[in-house]
C-alpha cells in the first residue's frame, strides 16, 4: 500500500510539473515580439516622383504597421529594366512585395513573366498606380493577372472623387464613403480577370462610366492589394491613402483582423 501511495504521489508531482512546463512554455512565445514583415519595395521609371514616394510610402506605412524596408530604385524611363528582376529567386526571403513602378514599354516577355511568377508561387504583392501600367507593351498577359485587371490608358489629370462599393471589407475599414482626391489620374479598366474584387470606384468623365480603382486580387497563390490610386505625392502623402495602403499590405500578408485591425504584433511598433 505504501508503494502504491508514493507512486501516486509522483505520478501527480510529475503531471503537475509537466502542466507548469507547458504553461511556461506558451507564455514565453507569446512574450515573443513579433518579426516585422519583411517587405520590398520596387520603384523607379518615368512619370512620378519616385525620390519623394519612397519615403513616402515607407515611412508612412512603417508608421502604421510593423514593416521593415528594403527599397530597390532604379530607372527613369519606361523602357529601364530593374537588376533584380533578371534572377528568377529575385523575390526571395521577402514577406511583401510593394510594386510602385512605370516601366510600360518594356515588351521582353521572359523578363515580364519573371517577375510576376514568385506573386503566382504565394508572394503576396501590393500593386500601386502605374504598376497597372508597366509592361503593357509586352505581349503576355501574366503581369496583367497578376494585377487584376488590364489598363492601357487613362483619363486626365483632375479632382476624383471615389466611392466604396464593399463597405464592409476589412481592407475599406474607416475609408470615407465619398472621398475626394484632387488631381489624380483615373485608369480605365479595360479588362478584369476573374479572381477581381472591387473594393471603390470613380467616374470616368471620359468614357461616361465607372472604373474600379481600388480592389483585390487572388494570382495563383498569392494575394494582390491594388489601386491606381497615388500619381501625385500630395494623394500620397493623405492620411487615407497611407491607411488604406497600409490595410492592403496588411491583408495580403494575413496580419489584418476583420475590423480593418493589424493583428497583435503587427501594429506601430509592434504592437
Amino acid at each position: 500500500m505504501r508503494l502504491l501511495s508514493v507512486t501516486r504521489r509522483f505520478l501527480f508531482a510529475l503531471t503537475v510539473g509537466l502542466f507548469a512546463s507547458t504553461v511556461a512554455g506558451q507564455y514565453a512565445v507569446a512574450a515573443e515580439p513579433a518579426k516585422p514583415i519583411r517587405a520590398l519595395m520596387v520603384t523607379g521609371g518615368c512619370c512620378h516622383d519616385y525620390e519623394a514616394q519612397k519615403i513616402i510610402l515607407s515611412e508612412g506605412i512603417s508608421a502604421r504597421a510593423n514593416v521593415e524596408w528594403t527599397i530597390v530604385h532604379e530607372g527613369k524611363t519606361r523602357t529601364d529594366r530593374v537588376s533584380i528582376y533578371e534572377k528568377a529567386d529575385w523575390a526571395k526571403g521577402y514577406d511583401v512585395v510593394l510594386h510602385n513602378e512605370c516601366y510600360g514599354a518594356i515588351e521582353d516577355v521572359p523578363y515580364v513573366e519573371r517577375i510576376a511568377k514568385p506573386h503566382f508561387d504565394g508572394v503576396p504583392a501590393v500593386m500601386l498606380h502605374c504598376s497597372a501600367h508597366s509592361y503593357r507593351a509586352a505581349k503576355t498577359d501574366e503581369w496583367r493577372q497578376a494585377v487584376g485587371q488590364t489598363s492601357m490608358s487613362h483619363e486626365k489629370n483632375r479632382d476624383l472623387t471615389i466611392k466604396v462599393v464593399a463597405g464592409e471589407h476589412p481592407i475599406m475599414r474607416g475609408f470615407p464613403d465619398n472621398w475626394l482626391d484632387p488631381a489624380d489620374e483615373l485608369y480605365k479598366n479595360e479588362k478584369l480577370w476573374p479572381n477581381f474584387v472591387p473594393l471603390a470606384k470613380a467616374y470616368g468623365e471620359d468614357t461616361k462610366r465607372d472604373h474600379f480603382v481600388i480592389w483585390t486580387n487572388t494570382y495563383g497563390k498569392g494575394k494582390v492589394f491594388g489601386t491606381t490610386l497615388g500619381h501625385n505625392n500630395g494623394t500620397m502623402r493623405d492620411p487615407v491613402y497611407l491607411d488604406l495602403v497600409t490595410r492592403g499590405l496588411l491583408w495580403a500578408c494575413d496580419k489584418l483582423d476583420a475590423e480593418g485591425k493589424p493583428v497583435v504584433g503587427y501594429g506601430p511598433k509592434g504592437k
